[in-house]
């Protein structure tokens, strides 16, 4: 980093209050964030990855203590979150009261991400609030492990963090309070064994 430049996860965090766009890392693939909690910059990001208004987007925050502030978990729930994360898992829970339609596609449950990835982690920190966790692809292309691979237009619509190649397994998105898995990717035998004990 030059001298004067500003550090990457400040900038991402600044770009975010700001209702900016940021392509960012995390153990999975690369995620595209906004703050979570705006219903325009959550109206960006569908528009960016041409995703059908019927999805919801899923919210990351840098810690449990944070999944559990904007939802409203069970006791099954808040063990699953305790257990897995941070981790390559996406938890839906039943959404808290400051979560907007807009990023729940109106439904009254949100997936949550406490991404196991130091650098994606900085970046929620820096922006102070729940970001977008959706894959920085466009709407049905395959999920992206490199920047050289994501769409150039969803690129230069938001600012880009890069870090490597990321390992490419997606998450596992579970509803620990019915015990359903909703997809299948990382971990997903350990949540298995672990839905079957609890």
């Amino acid at each position: 980093m030059a001298d004067g430049a500003e550090d990457p996860t400040a900038a991402a965090g600044r770009a975010i209050r700001a209702g900016a766009l940021v392509v960012y890392p995390t153990e999975t693939v690369y995620g595209l964030g906004a703050d979570a909690l705006d219903p325009a910059a959550i109206e960006r990001v569908y528009q960016v990855k041409g995703r059908p208004r019927a999805k919801p987007l899923s919210l990351g925050v840098p810690d449990v203590g944070a999944a559990i502030a904007y939802t409203d978990p069970d006791e099954r729930t808040i063990a699953f979150l305790e257990r897995f994360l941070p981790g390559p898992v996406t938890v839906v829970v039943p959404r808290g009261e400051q979560v907007p339609d807009a990023l729940t596609s109106g439904r009254e449950t949100v997936g949550v991400r406490v991404p196991a990835h130091e650098l994606a982690v900085e970046i929620y920190r820096a922006a102070d609030r729940p970001v977008t966790a959706t894959s920085a692809n466009l709407s049905g292309a395959p999920s992206r492990t490199r920047v050289a691979d994501i769409d150039p237009g969803l690129c230069d619509s938001a600012l880009v963090v890069e870090a490597g190649e990321t390992a490419g397994t997606e998450s596992t998105v579970v509803e620990p309070a019915t015990g359903t898995i909703h997809r299948a990717g990382a971990d997903v035998e350990a949540i298995r064994e672990w839905l079957a004990s609890h």
